[in-house]
């Protein structure tokens, strides 16, 4: 095995079955360098059944000399290993052995999801059968499929095994294309995203995201070229449902090695930060900035905070941005002229969108605004105006004739004179691994869509890999999510919830408006359960609300029902939703709700698990979520 190597063992059939089992044992012991007690001995128990298995497979199939075992493969960038994978037919076996006599729900959502990522994200895995197998070790023989899950005995390997290369016949994959460290190429999420950007100037090339959001990266950077040449300005409305990358673009554009070379002198001098990723979201900026400096950088320079920067620049007229690019993350959420009243004590406060279209209009030679714009997703007072405010800002521009407008086809009534493109557009979900349709999904939960509508895209979901359960026991909501991710000490799951609810705290959660304010948002989505302050949210102690979570993203969140927005009639009412203080302010407070739950709902890659209080006012709600599609745990 080579030093690179990220697996413990990888031979072909007869050599694995020819091989000592202290010998594999001590590979894999030497591959982790300090496994525990308790992952030798499982290793010194499964080793040698799982040999006879490839003994019968090898004696009873001719082909079988060509298949290989690989054990504790280590998924590259990932610290996930799947127990066996066995390359056998035209397919890939993927085990999960657990020494007990049946599975839990989580053991069976653990092997799906290994599964799933090889589909997603393994090169030599897109067009070949990938098969999850869960093996409990004190079981005998086939138990049952599962949604798509062989459950069996170890003893049974070998009559699986042989039943699933007799289906999927064809040439096998070989080992060392499969153990390429360019095969796998998981797609990562915004922090860790941002950390690539930052350290190594680029990031990783996905195979499935680079279709998706290659063309619009491809498409700003010739707008961006365009306006330095002609010495113009640019604004670009990036359209797109939650989870297809905006962030993602946003982040690239910023970071883009070209720009360095256009940016216009000042003072004899380029600037040295030409670009500037700005956000409203206060947790998503301190999440990024918080993840930077732990990689040893500068993280104000790459993200700043929208209200800093409309502060630092409003304040003084004279004062030039020293940026040409400048990306506003959730451009629909842009706060209007009303609430930038209130904010800064002004009674001739602008509106956010003519705030930024100013600064721009500074900026010297040339300038792009880049709007990333996602949908349903206004939650705080102020931000219900729209995009018309983008349109309005350019149309008052001192700088007016010099502006360009690129958006999607779908927004030309709000901006009639753009220059449109659908690559402006992005439609396909990528957060949610291959569960594209997880957007759909809620929002016919949240429009009453009806429960058989509900029931057919729900099992599309689950035979997608992605999970939706459901509990009125917040332990056992806690403890799936642990033995879930057990193994996985990167994933990162924590308890989310409304913060307009009103009865949650009496059961554990702590979303109350002083325990929620307490919370680190760097530490709580950045550090392991095991760092001395105690604020990951692996903890399963503090809890965000939906300010805390919009834009952010965890493998998976124990979202806490509440009674702000219920099931009444079978219709949902939030008529027991802790009452605004500026409630003048709001156009349509039902709405916010149901954006708040929208983005409760679309926060996590893996699973959803809401916990619903034991309380008779949610039981309408419970038993409407589980006629959705949601599984009891």
């Amino acid at each position: 095995m080579s030093e690179e190597a990220r697996y413990g063992w990888g031979s072909d059939f007869p050599t694995f079955k020819a091989t000592p089992p202290s010998v594999v044992r001590e590979a894999l012991k030497s591959f982790l360098g300090d496994p525990s007690p308790e992952q030798v001995r499982a290793w010194s128990d499964s080793i040698p059944p799982l040999q006879d298995e490839v003994a019968e497979i090898l004696a009873s199939d001719l082909a079988a000399n060509g298949y290989s075992a690989i054990l504790e493969y280590e998924l590259p960038m990932e610290a996930r290993r799947p127990d066996v994978i066995l390359l056998v037919g035209s397919g890939i076996v993927v085990l999960e052995l657990k020494g007990k006599w049946s599975p839990s729900r989580a053991d069976l959502d653990q092997v799906a999801a290994y599964a799933r990522d090889l589909r997603a994200y393994h090169r030599e895995c897109a067009d070949r059968p990938v098969i999850p197998v869960l093996v409990p070790t004190l079981a005998r023989g086939y138990q049952q499929v599962i949604e798509g899950i062989h459950v069996t005995g170890p003893d049974a390997l070998d009559s699986l095994i042989s039943t699933l290369s007799t289906t999927h016949t064809g040439t096998p994959v070989s080992r060392a294309s499969f153990l390429s460290e360019s095969a796998y190429r998981p797609l990562p999420s915004i922090v860790e995203a941002a950390r690539e950007l930052f350290t190594t100037g680029s990031l990783r090339t996905i195979h499935r995201a680079r279709a998706a959001t290659g063309p619009v990266v491809d498409h700003i950077a010739r707008i961006v070229h365009q306006a330095a040449l002609t010495n113009s300005r640019h604004l670009v409305l990036l359209t797109g449902v939650p989870g297809a990358g905006k962030t993602l673009v946003g982040l690239q554009a910023v970071h883009a090695h070209y720009l360095d070379e256009l940016a216009a002198p000042r003072n004899g001098e380029r600037p040295s930060v030409p670009a500037v990723f700005l956000s409203g979201n206060g947790p998503l900026v301190e999440v990024l900035q918080y993840e930077l400096r732990q990689a040893g950088g500068g993280g104000k320079t790459f993200v700043r905070h929208v209200q800093d920067y409309v502060r630092r620049y409003s304040k003084s007229p004279t004062s030039v941005p020293p940026e040409h690019v400048l990306v506003f993350d959730e451009a629909q959420r842009a706060f209007d002229a009303a609430k930038m009243q209130l904010q800064h004590k002004s009674a001739h406060a602008k509106s956010e969108p003519e705030e930024f279209i100013g600064f721009a209009d500074r900026i010297p030679s040339w300038c792009v605004v880049v709007g990333l714009i996602g949908t349903g997703q206004e939650i705080h007072i102020g931000e219900e105006a729209g995009l018309e405010q983008w349109r309005l800002a350019v149309e008052n521009s001192q700088r007016r004739g010099e502006w360009s407008i690129h958006c999607p086809p779908q927004l030309a009534p709000v901006f009639p004179h753009a220059d449109t493109s659908d690559l402006l557009n992005l439609t396909s979900e990528l957060r949610y691994h291959l569960a594209s349709d997880l957007h759909r999904f809620v929002e016919l939960l949240l429009a009453d869509g009806t429960r058989a509508d509900l029931r057919s895209i729900s099992s599309r979901l689950e035979e997608q890999g992605y999970h939706l359960r459901i509990t009125r026991e917040v332990e056992t909501a806690k403890a799936y999510l642990r033995d879930r991710y057990a193994d996985d000490v990167h994933a990162r799951f924590g308890i989310i919830a409304s913060s307009r609810d009103k009865d949650l705290p009496r059961f554990g959660i702590n979303n109350d408006f002083q325990a929620t304010k307490q919370v680190r948002f760097g530490p709580w989505y950045g550090d392991d359960e095991y760092h001395p302050d105690g604020r990951s949210c692996r903890c399963l102690r503090d809890c965000v609300t939906e300010f805390g979570a919009q834009g952010l993203e965890l493998d998976a969140t124990l979202l806490a029902w509440g009674t702000d927005f219920e099931r009444r009639g079978d219709v949902w009412s939030n008529h027991n939703a802790r009452k605004y203080q500026k409630a003048s302010m709001i156009r349509d407070a039902m709405q916010l709700r149901r954006n708040a739950y929208r983005v409760l709902l679309t926060r996590a890659r893996d699973a959803t698990v809401v916990f619903v209080p034991p309380i008779p006012r949610l039981d309408e709600t419970y038993h409407h979520l589980v006629q959705a599609g949601f599984v009891n745990l």
